[in-house]
């Protein structure tokens, strides 16, 4: 366990005093986060298993955030494409004022009870989505003052349902995230983070994302299958070098593709060319345009004269009265 003693208010990090204490400190509402910033190396007392008295209580009352790789395992669990598992066990919100689309874990009709979760615990245990596997630790990314990197803070969440902050077992941050399996969840969920982090922080420098780069950004982040399909499009091969890419593993493996669409997206909304373009792309793309732009302004023309041709010919009526 490291020697240095956690800061309890980390405003070394832009915001994270609001998160924390700052301006909501005179909301009469009890957190259940603990406002201390916890290393990988620091030690938390918690345990959860089938014996305790709070068992799945947790369960019961959730709002859980689900990641782009937590859809990814749990879609391939049922048997689902990703439009389906959307579909049926996620529900849509506003991450930002700008509309970017989140998605959150459905509960049971009537009720704040996971989907998921059955007489004997939870039904996906092995596939469970990354907040599950952190409970009851927090986890966010932070951005320091003045740095483009992005470090990983924790800080305990103690609900009043929770018995396992009673337990006597200690560990390490760094062992639970081991016990729990969700080293794997980060790594692949890390480049989704950072593009979130990246568009707050930016603020008004990149402004309101276009409707067409949240579309994107909502296929790339949620939809697997159909970015699948999108790579294999025209527009696309014409554009992007796929020579250089192994097109085999990105056509037959999610968590191959997932990184690519993160790559794809931070092209799209950042600029940040990670992605080989063909020789001479821009130039077709471009004269395509301008042919697809001269075709559409001939076919108003045409469309106009039509018109004109129909509005200058004389009724039947007028036409019986001139003979």
């Amino acid at each position: 366990m490291s020697d240095e003693k956690p800061v309890s208010k980390p405003v070394e990090y832009e915001g994270a005093e609001e998160i924390f204490e700052g301006k909501f400190s005179d909301i009469p509402f009890e957190s259940p986060v603990r406002p201390t910033q916890l290393g990988l190396d620091d030690e938390i007392q918690f345990d959860c298993h089938p014996g305790i008295s709070c068992f799945n209580e947790c369960c019961r009352n959730i709002d859980i955030q689900l990641l782009p790789y937590d859809i990814i395992r749990l879609k391939k669990r049922l048997e689902m494409t990703s439009h389906e598992f959307v579909a049926r066990n996620s529900l849509p919100f506003q991450m930002d004022a700008h509309g970017m689309p989140g998605l959150k874990l459905m509960t049971k009709p009537g009720t704040k009870e996971c989907v998921f979760l059955g007489e004997e615990g939870c039904t996906v245990y092995e596939d469970r989505p990354t907040a599950c596997r952190y409970y009851a630790l927090g986890n966010m990314g932070v951005r320091a003052k003045d740095s483009s990197t992005v470090e990983d803070m924790y800080f305990v969440v103690k609900e009043p349902h929770c018995k396992g902050h009673e337990e006597p077992r200690k560990l390490t941050v760094r062992e639970y995230r081991k016990e729990q399996g969700v080293e794997k969840y980060d790594e692949m969920n890390r480049e989704w983070r950072d593009i979130i982090l990246k568009k707050r922080s930016s603020g008004p420098t990149v402004g309101a994302p276009s409707g067409r780069s949240i579309q994107l950004y909502d296929m790339c982040s949620y939809d697997m299958d159909k970015f699948r399909e999108f790579i294999q499009t025209e527009g696309f091969t014409d554009i992007f070098d796929t020579d250089q890419l192994d097109m085999d593993k990105l056509l037959t493996d999610d968590e191959a593709l997932l990184p690519f669409a993160m790559r794809f997206l931070k092209q799209v909304l950042f600029g940040e060319m990670t992605i080989p373009i063909k020789e001479g792309a821009r130039e077709r793309r471009l004269e395509k345009r301008k042919s697809r732009i001269q075709e559409r302004r001939q076919e108003d023309a045409d469309v106009e004269k039509v018109s004109s041709a129909v509005y200058d010919m004389p009724d039947e009526g007028e036409d019986m009265k001139g003979k």
